[in-house]
């Protein structure tokens, strides 16, 4: 799971503005495929690096490199904000990277047969819009019928996607389940994200919880015992490669184009990376690093991307009455 902006769900940003159609999809195009292949790149690191100390690292890197070109490019006082808007950004980011991504880490690392695939581990937490939606409903808020029936839909494909088969290919229940907590701690945080007073730039917001999330990491990576034994000598070049990897292309880049993506395209556009990115996932990690792509992952799969994709096309933002500039909503 890559480290997206605190409010960044298909259902949370608006699009003031418009750009050109070659830059717009230059950028689409770099968020599909870096954020779908983070998670091809959380199985590579895994394999030799202690699963939450490599995502701790990962985060505490990327807050640095964000927060050192914040001051460069703006000035000393480019990362201040008040206590509480400081408390709103740790708490987000302990949602999102810590549950959220932490438990993505775990689940794709172990053995064979117990760790789940990059690419299902993508699928699951496609599932994120959908459990976005149900947040909202017990929030007060009333999404479309269309909206419910893509939520029902997306969860009838996660059951598929689970269901034993006692083929080869099943899904391990445990790693599943533990994907599917990471979907829920990463909505409840973007769903929060909407709903306290966070940080007005997103970039600021994002080193704060960057950070917290990576201070977390650490401390349950330490009384995990992560750390007992281990020595950097152990580590593959390939793992070494692929912690890099997700520390630039997946929390910096990605991360940039999102944004920019955010001010100046549709937001029913930029939505499509959520249910692209779980393709991409897939494609990698048969093709990289040899997963199954069984028939019950390819129909699980379609049928949870169905119903994200119904999703977001019933969540666009409607038209503005009398000519006015649009008020979009944020959750």
């Amino acid at each position: 799971m890559s480290s997206r902006p605190a409010s960044a769900t298909p259902l949370a940003h608006p699009a003031p503005s418009t750009a050109r159609p070659a830059l717009i999809w230059t950028a689409l195009i770099v968020v599909y495929l870096l954020w779908g292949s983070t998670y091809l790149g959380i199985r590579v690191a895994v394999e030799s690096l202690p699963p939450l100390t490599s995502a701790a690292a990962r985060f505490a890197v990327a807050a640095a490199v964000l927060a050192l070109v914040l001051r460069l490019r703006r000035g000393p006082g480019s990362l201040r904000v008040d206590r509480r808007q400081l408390r709103s950004a740790a708490l987000v980011g302990v949602l999102l990277l810590a549950g959220g991504n932490g438990l993505v880490v775990l689940a794709e690392s172990g053995p064979a047969g117990k760790a789940v695939p990059s690419g299902i581990a993508a699928l699951l937490v496609a599932t994120v819009p959908l459990l976005v939606v149900l947040l909202r409903t017990l929030g007060g808020d009333r999404p479309r019928l269309w909206t419910f029936a893509g939520v029902g839909l997306g969860f009838v494909g996660l059951v598929l996607l689970v269901l034993p088969s006692g083929g080869s290919g099943t899904v391990p229940v445990v790693g599943a389940l533990t994907v599917v907590a990471a979907a829920l701690s990463w909505s409840v945080g973007s769903y929060l994200s909407g709903k306290i007073r966070m940080p007005a730039d997103p970039f600021v917001a994002t080193v704060y919880e960057m950070v917290a999330g990576a201070v977390v990491l650490a401390a349950i990576a330490v009384g995990r015992g992560e750390l007992r034994g281990f020595s950097p000598g152990q580590v593959t070049g390939r793992s070494w490669a692929a912690l890099a990897y997700l520390m630039v292309a997946g929390s910096l880049v990605a991360f940039t184009a999102y944004v920019w993506l955010l001010h100046h395209a549709p937001i029913s556009l930029v939505a499509t990376y959520a249910y692209v990115n779980p393709a991409v996932a897939v494609a990698l990690g048969a093709l990289f690093v040899a997963e199954p792509v069984t028939a019950q992952v390819l129909l699980g799969g379609a049928v949870i991307v169905a119903g994200v994709a119904v999703v977001v096309s019933t969540e666009r933002p409607r038209r503005p009455v009398d000519g006015a500039a649009a008020e979009h909503s944020r959750r």
